[in-house]
């Protein structure tokens, strides 16, 4: 069955719709996204054709792809292994320690904060950390965040637990950090996949190849807005977070697509050892996290 839709889709067919995420993606950022998706829960290794073919689909060239694994592997995130005329590449440990922090964040796994943290007396250096731990600097040396469970943070650094009223430190928060702009690549979110969640309830089947392609372009978008949002506690944010409202929309249409994506992945991809799996331990736990999240 075809089915089209109005915009955000231009009336292009679903199944095409979904490969070319606005902004698309550059080849390093997406081989991130196909790495963290299907192939880390899998064993962080894959077939250098396997990784052509898919990021074909969304109009990356094969020249494109390989400087992008080069320079991945420069970069320490990946490994390159050959088995006669074919390579795989492999993530490195320090990697997938990155890869399965993100997936705590994007699969469900991380609690929401309820408190903050300050750090004090942070030197210069750390502040690109900081920036990247969703901190923001509230004086010189002295940053507030959201209390999650981290790494040792630079700095003498102390729990906080808000005591003024939630007006005041909503009007904090909205200084520090760049709220409105989250919000609305939050609402861009919901504006270009709730009809894609409408034509798939309402019986539209997409194929295993399209179906993956389909996740890989949400996995990508939703990732590119989550892991740079502070995940500020509940009371720091304004009525009617869009970004609530975007976890339910992943989460639904990731286990929705994830039956058909799944089946593609055993079927095509490989690792030095044969087929990957269809199903894991790791990817099982997803979709149940998922399902707590409100999917």
């Amino acid at each position: 069955m075809e089915q089209t839709l109005r915009n955000p889709y231009k009336s292009e067919k679903l199944a095409d719709s979904f490969l070319l995420p606005d902004p698309p993606p550059t080849a390093a950022s997406l081989i991130v996204t196909i790495y963290g998706d299907a192939i880390e829960p899998r064993g962080g290794v894959l077939w250098m054709g396997n990784l052509i073919d898919l990021c074909a689909r969304f109009s990356i060239s094969e020249t494109r792809v390989r400087t992008a694994v080069s320079r991945l592997v420069g970069g320490g995130q990946l490994v390159g292994e050959r088995e006669g005329r074919r390579s795989f590449y492999r993530l490195t440990p320090e990697a997938r320690r990155e890869y399965l922090a993100a997936a705590h964040v994007l699969f469900g796994g991380e609690p929401p904060a309820a408190e903050f943290t300050f750090a004090l007396n942070v030197p210069p250096e750390a502040q690109k950390r900081m920036e990247n731990e969703g901190f923001a600097e509230a004086g010189a040396g002295i940053w507030l965040g959201a209390d999650r469970p981290r790494p040792d943070l630079p700095g003498v650094v102390f729990k906080a637990h808000p005591q003024t009223g939630d007006a005041d430190l909503l009007e904090l928060c909205m200084r520090l950090w760049p709220l409105d702009m989250f919000a609305d690549r939050y609402r861009d979110f919901l504006d270009r996949y709730e009809p894609v969640k409408q034509a798939l309830v309402a019986g539209l089947t997409l194929g295993p190849e399209s179906a993956l392609s389909a996740r890989l372009a949400m996995v990508h978008a939703y990732r590119g807005i989550v892991l740079r949002d502070p995940r500020l506690p509940s009371t720091a944010l304004p009525d009617n977070w869009p970004g609530r409202d975007a976890k339910i929309l992943f989460s639904h249409l990731y286990r929705a697509l994830s039956p058909a994506a799944d089946s593609h992945i055993g079927a095509i991809f490989s690792n030095a050892s044969g087929a990957l799996p269809v199903r894991t331990p790791a990817t099982d736990k997803r979709l149940a996290d998922l399902g707590e999240a409100g999917g």
